[in-house]
């Protein structure tokens, strides 16, 4: 392991309505302090509670926390486009991680009783939008790009104390880390190594499609050694692997982003688990020719016993069925991306035109739970749980 240090950066409510205010967001902050004050609430009723980064009206991003009907309780600003957040929920913690090639993450406590926290990764390394909490809340883990190195590593950060310390990495065994997963013991992670090579100073352009090898790894959380790989076969190797959800069984299930030719349609999702080898997914040829060939996120829902996947290019929610395998159906949602479990067997979906929706397998449309005018959900929704009033 390579041990490392990062300086972190506390802004003060003052602070970052400076920065609000540059950006142009127009957050209700006295609405935002309420709600972290009064947590839990004592007056309402039991709320199911969901995060998301997002774009406001006037151009500037934030992380918002809303309830289950859509109401937003809670926002804060970011320095720029968010991507994922991770939840602590022993400490009731968010962490947003910043989109490619930006290097910022937000640590932000919902009690109200620290500010939130700005700090970044090392000068060479830069984060891919994702992470997650060790089991103990005491660690952070995020995908990072060596890109000096073409490399990708997982940086490691200690979020037990008044700020977040690097305090050493992991080889990701890949190239482009993107989506992470902590298995339920807690004893590993699993990586969607995307394969792109990227570097800062080329933006987001992808410098390696000719020789791109994705992969799926499982990472041992105590020591960083390899457990298992898996990667796809030779004609399938532009096929980027990016976004994973665990299923009820304790299996993986990834949805992959094709770099090659726009004409040609490969399967997007794929199964596989530590010990079981990757298992491309089949489904109608009508529905996977109008994909645009990307699925952005990948869920379970709360029985494990269905996954969705969305592709906002292609405007589809897809379902499957675990235990067969097997494609259930589509709905239409234009732009819909997040996905985050909503009970027992649906789905909370959110989309770039500022809509929550329902979504279950089992009907032909999904319903419109709320609409935020003028806002832009960003492309991944995190469930925070039931928040009691006792």
């Amino acid at each position: 392991m390579r041990w490392t240090a990062t300086k972190p950066i506390s802004l003060s409510k003052r602070q970052f309505l400076v920065g609000l205010a540059a950006s142009g967001a127009v957050l209700n902050t006295s609405a935002s302090l309420a709600f972290a004050n009064s947590l839990p609430f004592s007056e309402a009723e039991d709320l199911q509670l969901f995060a998301s980064a997002l774009r406001t009206p006037t151009g500037g991003y934030g992380i918002a926390v809303f309830s289950e009907d859509g109401e937003i309780l809670y926002q804060i600003p970011l320095p720029d486009r968010g991507h994922a957040i991770a939840y602590d929920s022993k400490h009731m913690r968010l962490l947003s991680f910043a989109r490619r090639p930006e290097n910022f993450a937000v640590l932000a406590d919902l009690t109200g009783k620290r500010e939130p926290i700005v700090f970044t990764s090392p000068a060479d390394r830069h984060f891919y939008g994702h992470g997650v909490f060790s089991k103990d809340s005491r660690l952070a883990f995020a995908p990072e790009n060596d890109f000096k190195n073409a490399r990708g590593v997982i940086g490691i950060y200690d979020v037990s104390g008044e700020q977040p310390v690097r305090i050493g990495e992991f080889e990701s065994y890949g190239v482009g880390p993107h989506d992470l997963l902590l298995s339920p013991d807690g004893s590993h992670l699993v990586v969607a190594n995307g394969g792109i090579q990227t570097h800062p100073d080329n933006g987001r352009e992808k410098l390696n499609l000719a020789s791109m090898k994705p992969s799926v790894a499982f990472i041992d959380i105590a020591t960083g050694d390899l457990l298992a790989q898996h990667t796809l076969e030779a004609g399938l190797h532009q096929l980027s692997l990016r976004h994973m959800s665990f299923d009820g069984n304790g299996d993986v299930w990834v949805g992959g982003q094709f770099q090659g030719p726009k004409d040609t349609t490969p399967p997007l999702m794929v199964h596989l688990g530590r010990d079981k080898a990757a298992t491309l997914l089949d489904m109608p040829d009508g529905v996977s020719e109008g994909l645009g060939n990307y699925v952005g996120s990948v869920e379970m829902n709360r029985h494990g016993d269905v996954i969705a996947a969305s592709c906002p290019r292609g405007g589809k929610i897809l379902y499957w069925d675990v235990e067969r395998r097997s494609f259930i159906g589509f709905q239409q949602v234009t732009d819909g991306c997040g996905l985050a479990p909503l009970d027992v067997g649906s789905f909370a979906i959110s989309d770039g035109n500022g809509a929550i929706r329902y979504g279950d397998a089992s009907y032909e449309v999904t319903e419109i739970i709320s609409q935020n005018a003028g806002i832009s959900w960003d492309n991944h929704l995190t469930a925070l749980g039931i928040l009691s009033k006792t």
